[in-house]
């Protein structure tokens, strides 16, 4: 009885922790983004999370990032190179997506 319900409090704690990590990529990351960088995991260039982490004790990490993303490079990541606005995302798309990354780590 005493495993079972260590069992079911584990497996609760497993899913409101999910829960409250789970955050969806905005639909111009998944468009413009998406084939390369995932939230959580690193695909052909880092995750959003790796970039956010990187940049979290930068308060112009917003923009640093958006200008990244608009130059293309590999900014150091031994991921490859990103080209200029990943998949032709355009200026509003570049700042709306700097910020979300910038945030994720917040």
């Amino acid at each position: 009885m005493d495993s079972m319900v260590g069992s079911l409090i584990a497996t609760a704690g497993l899913i409101i922790s999910g829960f409250a990590l789970a955050v969806d990529m905005p639909a111009e990351g998944k468009a413009k983004c998406g084939t390369c960088h995932a939230i959580d995991k690193n695909i052909f260039g880092p995750s959003f999370m790796a970039v956010s982490e990187k940049y979290k004790d930068d308060k112009d990490a917003a923009s640093k990032i958006a200008a990244n993303i608009t130059v293309g490079g590999s900014f150091g990541w031994l991921f490859g190179y990103m080209p200029a606005r990943g998949l032709g995302a355009n200026d509003s798309e570049i700042q709306f997506l700097s910020k979300f990354i910038a945030d994720l780590a917040k």
